[in-house]
């Protein structure tokens, strides 16, 4: 969700920001800016498809090859499952019982080889086609900032005002909603994600400024 808002955020704004630099005008930015956000949106959705889609295609060949070693080499595996208790510090006196009830039934065995070998945890496995659709619809949403503002206003001075008013804070506010999850400083986070666009917007801007001036 960060990384989808944030991208539609961040560089939807530094496209504007870029060819308000270059001087064209109000109805080419929107139009830029609308072209920018389409084709952020479809790239984040096509690219968060094909990397969930490649875990889980990862995840099902890990899964397939640990029930085969379940089922020719077991006693392999519950040794190995006895170092993996072991090295989580577990009682020494407490790690057989452990092992001894992982390892009653093939797939309480499997579920707990996945879990502690690979990372794998089923009820988190996640959709490649809701991730697709969550980015793409993300990214719009963070582009949004950036687009709005030139469907109403016809000078591209004031639209990148309120373009930049609206993306800081948007900018912001991720920032700080990520907080939620990681437990860190709102405002510091807030103001990181903050500081870290505005370099580029102000880099965006002047590169368009100066190519605008030699080939607009």
């Amino acid at each position: 969700m960060v990384l989808g808002v944030n991208d539609g955020l961040v560089s939807t704004y530094l496209l504007v920001a870029g060819v308000v630099g270059a001087g064209l005008s109000s109805s080419v930015i929107l139009i830029t800016a609308l072209a920018g956000a389409v084709a952020g949106a479809v790239s984040m959705a096509a690219g968060e498809y094909l990397a969930t889609q490649s875990q889980e295609e990862v995840f099902d060949a890990e899964e397939a090859l640990e029930r085969t070693h379940i089922k020719h080499f077991k006693d392999q595996e519950v040794e190995q499952m006895r170092g993996f208790i072991s090295d989580m510090g577990v009682a020494e006196e407490d790690v057989e019982p452990v092992v001894q009830a992982l390892a009653r039934d093939d797939e309480t065995l499997l579920n707990a080889m996945k879990a502690l070998e690979f990372g794998i945890i089923d009820s988190e496995r996640r959709s490649p086609y809701a991730a697709m659709f969550a980015s793409g619809l993300l990214f719009l949403l963070g582009a949004l900032t950036s687009v709005v503002p030139f469907l109403f206003e016809p000078s591209t001075t004031v639209g990148l005002i309120w373009a930049s008013i609206l993306t800081a804070v948007g900018l912001f506010g991720v920032g700080a909603a990520k907080t939620v999850v990681t437990r860190g400083n709102p405002v510091t986070a807030g103001l990181q994600n903050l500081v870290i666009a505005g370099f580029g917007g102000l880099i965006a801007f002047y590169i368009g400024k100066a190519f605008g001036a030699t080939f607009v």
